[in-house]
Order: C-alpha cells, then sequence, then structure tokens
C-alpha cells in the first residue's frame, strides 16, 4: 500500500492534515539499539539520536533523575497498528489525530523522538510534568539536542505531551 492508500484506509483525509500544519517524515534507515526493557523489547534511534540520549541519559543519572526510554524509533507499520487499534476501541479518527500522528507524520518515524518516564506510574501520562525528570528534561533537555515536541496549546493540535522529547541536530 503507497502513502495515500494507508491514509485513506484509516479514514484520514489530506484536508485532515494540511488543516493542521503536519509534517511528513520519512523513516529513518539507519538505527540503532540504545536500550532493551525487561520484556526485551528493543528501542532503536538513528545514531546521533543515539549518542545523545546515552549522554543526557547518563548526565541525569549522575544526578539521580531516572530517565526511562517508553517509546523511540516507530515504523509506519506500527504508527498503523496503533491507529487501528484506537479505531477498533470506537475512537473517532478525528480524536485519535490529538494523540497519534497519522502514519508518515510521526516525529518516531524519523528515530530522534523519545518519550521518557521517570517510573512505570507517569508513562505517557501527563502527570510525569510533576516529576523531577521532567523537571531536569526541561532544565538540561537543550544542551543534549532535545527539545519538547508537543508542549500545552502547541500549533500542530496534539494533546501536551511532556513525555515526548525530539533530538534536533
Amino acid at each position: 500500500m503507497n502513502h495515500t492508500e494507508i491514509l485513506q484506509s484509516l479514514n484520514i483525509s489530506e484536508t485532515m492534515i494540511q488543516s493542521r500544519g503536519l509534517f511528513g517524515y520519512d523513516e529513518a534507515l539507519i538505527l540503532e539499539i540504545v536500550e532493551v526493557d525487561p520484556e526485551g523489547r528493543e528501542f532503536m534511534l538513528a545514531p546521533a539520536a543515539a549518542m545523545a540520549w546515552r549522554a543526557m541519559k547518563d548526565a541525569a543519572a549522575q544526578q539521580n533523575i531516572p530517565l526511562e526510554l517508553v517509546s523511540a524509533h516507530r515504523s509506519v507499520a506500527r504508527q498503523v497498528e496503533i491507529i487501528r487499534t484506537k479505531l477498533d476501541g470506537g475512537m473517532a479518527i478525528a480524536e485519535i489525530l490529538t494523540q497519534v500522528a497519522p502514519p508518515g507524520y510521526s516525529e518516531h518515524h524519523t528515530g530522534r523522538a523519545v518519550d521518557i518516564a521517570s517510573c512505570a506510574a507517569d508513562a505517557l501520562e501527563e502527570i510525569f510534568e510533576k516529576t523531577p525528570s521532567f523537571a531536569w528534561l526541561i532544565a538540561h533537555a537543550g544542551v543534549f539536542g532535545f527539545t519538547l515536541s508537543y508542549p500545552r496549546g502547541n500549533a500542530l493540535g496534539y494533546t501536551y505531551e511532556p513525555w515526548h522529547w525530539c533530538f534536533q541536530p
């Protein structure tokens, strides 16, 4: 299936994408494993982002600040699965697209985006903004090239995601 067919199969129109001003992203071609979680799930990033992630995580650890990787590179196919699961659960596509980027439009495709938690309880939850980990990221992530992609009221129409950071080389 080509990109247009994928979007059509999910009932995502070009008008929806254009009205939000979303940016298309190519999938990273070169990735490396940066971490493996206890269940054996591999987290992969593009080489420069991987180096920056490791340096940032080490610097935070030296100050007893936990940075736990929840998500990293995500393929277009995986993005489709996530959206289909939400559709199957009864969510409307317009609501889904405030929480999840359309396939081809996610920073995760680039291998430069990470979702971060300080523990399982605040993984992918707004409560993460109240943690010392988030405060540390606000103060220090920029030094390592990471920026908060979706602050409150972001122009792209995504819900606030204090856990989502993207390496900007």
